[in-house]
């Protein structure tokens, strides 16, 4: 796997003067025979909420490998603009089958397409995960990089028609972002501190997007159990801490809808589904 630490020192310190109003190019990476550690698995599963048996893998875990790739990509010469200051907008996350830990994995991430919206420059990442051939995992992520427009509108996100009647309740503390870097690796500055996040123009740091995504997956473990399906959503409004929050599920036909709220219930900052395979 690729060097984290040397990746984000050319995230941080390497200067790219923006966008260069060019649709991106295909960027394909791959690495063979990834093996995992139990102590890192159990570290993260411990951040995100999941009962980790020492075997079986949380759902979201091979984002975290597959992320070290989104990094070559992004720091490809082609690509003329910063990572940081980049949003996360959408996530789906396939599992065909359940993970162990002492598996040993294959992993391919490609950069598929481009286009220019409204919000700036959407772009999507496909990610998989083989083992001995087979097609366990794969993952697709939608991400922004903003491009100043006069035309551009911003509507508040409505949360779901959903029923929000027992919701749980979460405290966020503010050393959240710090805990999940150490345990997946994304050091992205508006994560970690109130002075680094002040500089990208947030007055507090931010919960990593896909920690709010593997803690809602965790909360609703007892209902996927082992079962093969799909996890997508979409991260609506930025979620500074600390923070109270709620998180509420219901059974839609053979679906579980989810959403992430504000502890009122009434901002969404995370909604999805799970659908079985």
């Amino acid at each position: 796997m690729p060097s984290l630490f040397s990746l984000y020192r050319k995230i941080f310190f390497d200067r790219k003067p923006g966008w260069d109003n060019q649709a991106l190019p295909q960027i394909q990476v791959n690495t063979q025979g990834v093996t995992l550690s139990a102590k890192k698995v159990s570290d993260y599963a411990s951040v995100c909420g999941f009962q980790f048996d020492g075997k079986l893998l949380p759902l979201t875990y091979l984002y975290v490998m597959a992320f070290r790739l989104h990094a070559v990509i992004f720091t490809h010469n082609a690509i003329t603009f910063p990572l940081l200051g980049m949003i996360h907008l959408k996530n789906s996350i396939t599992q065909h089958r359940q993970l162990n830990v002492d598996e040993i994995f294959d992993l391919e991430c490609a950069l598929i397409g481009s286009q220019l919206t409204d919000a700036g420059l959407e772009f999507e990442l496909v990610s998989r995960a083989r083992v001995d051939g087979e097609l366990v995992w794969e993952s697709l992520s939608t991400y922004l990089y903003r491009v100043e427009s006069t035309t551009r509108r911003v509507r508040p996100p409505k949360a779901n028609a959903m029923a929000w009647e027992s919701p749980e309740s979460w405290s966020l503390a503010d050393d959240l972002g710090r805990k999940y870097a150490k345990a997946s690796g994304d050091y992205n500055l508006i994560h970690l501190h109130p002075f680094l996040s002040k500089r990208f123009g947030f007055e507090r740091v931010l919960a990593h997007g896909m920690w709010s995504k593997a803690r809602c997956i965790a909360q609703m473990m007892p209902q996927i159990g082992e079962r093969p399906c799909k996890v997508d959503v979409a991260f609506k409004l930025p979620l500074f801490m600390p923070a109270d929050v709620s998180f509420a599920v219901e059974n839609s036909e053979d679906q579980l809808v989810f959403e992430l709220r504000d502890s009122r219930g009434r901002r969404p900052h995370l909604s999805g589904q799970i659908s079985f395979l």
